[in-house]
């Protein structure tokens, strides 16, 4: 008990705490006299998320955003290190008292389509996880279902509709509402908008601002959009092929990336601006494989800077400037 009490009072300000988070899958295959290969799709991953904040989450296809999310809800087991909820760690609970937690962890999934039954009327789809935990009387169930329809946007009439009666916009509405009929402090937005077109895009991500401001929301943010990234978030972390490679605040990334992988992410960015002229960093290459990956620092292949040193030793995640974390062998690795 004192031993949870330190925890809580050392990051108090922090909601959300990951520490060396790994995530591997055992493949099929078998390397000569090494036993089973895997896949480390997390590897040593580290960050932390302030009360009421938002990380934004970038990097490539593949390179791990998701699997964070749903390793960090337990989701997926735990491989290794450490996930500290609210002083709770997660990896390492056991199922009852994280059955108790889960109405505060709620998660949107990247396709409003494929995550809704069809099956079930909007209504129930909302409110079955508040049947589940009995979060009101039920006397009350309906008029609260009706009230969180109506803070995501969607019309009372709604409520014995079905999805396929919906459009996506509408439908990424209802699986924010799913998640926050629950009451939660922290939701994982995974890629919430790459399946809506740029005008409902404005609008979902308006939305969960508002949500964030009324309720005081804690988001981790996953897209590989890095000008929405940019407008939501208050902090920032780059992966790449499993890895945390920059992390920091979203002025000091965005104004000065130190990262080669980060600044060829930022180049690619479109400026509104016809005047400017863009200094695209086109990477040459492919992604190498996360089976197989490069020694030393894994973006060695594809870096315009690489040196000798960076195929023989991984880079150290390092804090270089006030709350900005890099790992490269550009910068004093000491």
């Amino acid at each position: 008990m004192t031993d949870q009490k330190l925890v809580e009072n050392k990051y108090e300000d922090d909601l959300l705490v990951v520490k060396n988070l790994k995530k591997y899958y055992p493949t099929s295959n078998f390397t000569l006299g090494k036993g089973r290969v895997f896949v480390k799709a997390v590897d040593d991953v580290s960050f932390t998320i302030k009360r009421g904040t938002t990380m934004g989450l970038v990097g490539e296809s593949g390179c791990g955003k998701t699997t964070v999310g749903r390793t960090i809800l337990r989701l997926h087991d735990v491989t290794g290190g450490q996930v500290l909820f609210d002083g709770h760690d997660l990896a390492t609970v056991p199922k009852r008292d994280l059955r108790k937690l889960r109405p505060e962890m709620q998660m949107i999934f990247q396709d409003p389509y494929s995550s809704l039954s069809p099956r079930l009327p909007i209504g129930e789809i909302i409110g079955e996880a508040v049947k589940e935990h009995k979060l009101v009387p039920k006397k009350r169930y309906r008029s609260y279902i009706l009230k969180v329809m109506n803070d995501c946007g969607l019309q009372p009439q709604y409520f014995y509709r079905y999805p396929h009666e919906f459009s996506g916009g509408q439908r990424q509405r209802i699986s924010i509402a799913r998640a926050v009929a629950l009451n939660p402090r922290f939701i994982i937005a995974d890629e919430p908008l790459s399946a809506l077109d740029v005008s409902i895009q404005a609008q979902i991500i308006n939305l969960l601002m508002d949500l964030q401001e009324e309720f005081g929301y804690t988001y981790l943010f996953i897209s590989h959009d890095l000008s929405v990234v940019e407008y939501i978030s208050d902090t920032v972390g780059v992966m790449y092929l499993g890895n945390m490679i920059e992390m920091g605040e979203k002025k000091k990334v965005f104004a000065n990336p130190m990262h080669p992988y980060s600044k060829a992410l930022l180049s690619a960015v479109p400026v509104s601006d016809p005047d400017v002229k863009m200094h695209r960093i086109v990477l040459k290459g492919d992604i190498p494989s996360p089976v197989n990956p490069p020694s030393g620092c894994k973006f060695r292949t594809r870096c315009p800077n690489a040196m000798p040193i960076c195929a023989e030793i991984a880079p150290k995640f390092k804090e270089y400037e006030d709350s900005h974390f890099v790992a490269c062998h550009l910068y004093s690795q000491d």
